[in-house]
């Protein structure tokens, strides 16, 4: 008897387990972190850089306000950024 099938079997098997397995390390850190708009540097954004642009690393200048960058939640607006997009590139202002 051949050990080929069985072996096969057991891999697909792994495989379709592995799928199946969700990872909730990503949603708890999503769910950890927000949207700052305005405080990320030229190329250093994380994603949506508004129209030319693609996603992550594409903003233009500085603190572009319509491109957004990760941070840790209830810390944008410390940090002199905004939770919605905006106009403008000026230098953010921290908080106290």
């Amino acid at each position: 008897m051949s050990k080929s099938p069985l072996i096969v079997g057991a891999l697909a098997t792994a495989l379709i387990a592995s799928v199946n397995v969700a990872d909730p390390a990503p949603a708890q850190a999503a769910a950890a972190k927000e949207k700052c708009y305005g405080v990320s540097l030229k190329g250093k954004n994380d994603c949506a850089a508004g129209p030319g642009t693609t996603c992550a690393g594409t903003s233009k200048v500085d603190y572009q306000g319509n491109a957004w960058k990760y941070v840790a939640k209830d810390s944008c607006e410390d940090m002199g950024g905004t939770l919605t997009p905006h106009k403008g590139n000026a230098k953010p202002k921290t908080r106290g």
